[in-house]
């Protein structure tokens, strides 16, 4: 099984036909100060899992810091079933609504580890203070 991409989002679903919907795609957030947290963020990891990768396997978040400390980490167990007949692979989306805690300002990461190698490495750029209006321009007539 491989992670065929990895993301932060604003929101995702998987709609009746089966199709993953992603809204808002992010890599950089910008909070008016630190210590802060950034509510609600949504994370896609897609997995594609072949014949041979049914059964059970372990799935691990860990949220890195600039520093490289680790903020905090979670893991659950997901079952793969075979592929439908005739397909060769099955999509495997995970979806994750969480609250993402922000200490500091600079390069976070988020590792995904499945059974326990490291498969992506999400890096979300924060920038904190307040936000400069770009220039106007003045007009010619």
């Amino acid at each position: 099984m491989h992670v065929s991409f990895a993301l932060f989002a604003d929101a995702a679903n998987i709609s009746q036909e089966g199709k993953l919907n992603i809204l808002g795609v992010f890599d950089a957030l910008q909070v008016a100060s630190v210590p802060a947290v950034h509510p609600r963020a949504t994370m896609i990891v897609r997995l594609k899992a072949l014949p041979d990768d049914t059964g059970r396997h372990t799935l691990a978040f860990s949220w890195v810091d600039p520093g490289g400390d680790e903020i905090w980490g979670s893991s659950g167990e997901l079952e793969v079933g075979a592929p439908p007949p005739g397909a060769t692979e099955l999509d495997v989306p995970v979806i994750a609504a969480i609250d993402l805690p922000i200490q500091q300002a600079g390069t976070h990461v988020m590792r995904v580890t499945l059974d326990g190698d490291l498969c992506a490495e999400l890096l979300l750029h924060v920038r904190a203070g307040a936000v400069g209006l770009p220039a106007m321009g003045g007009m010619v007539s």
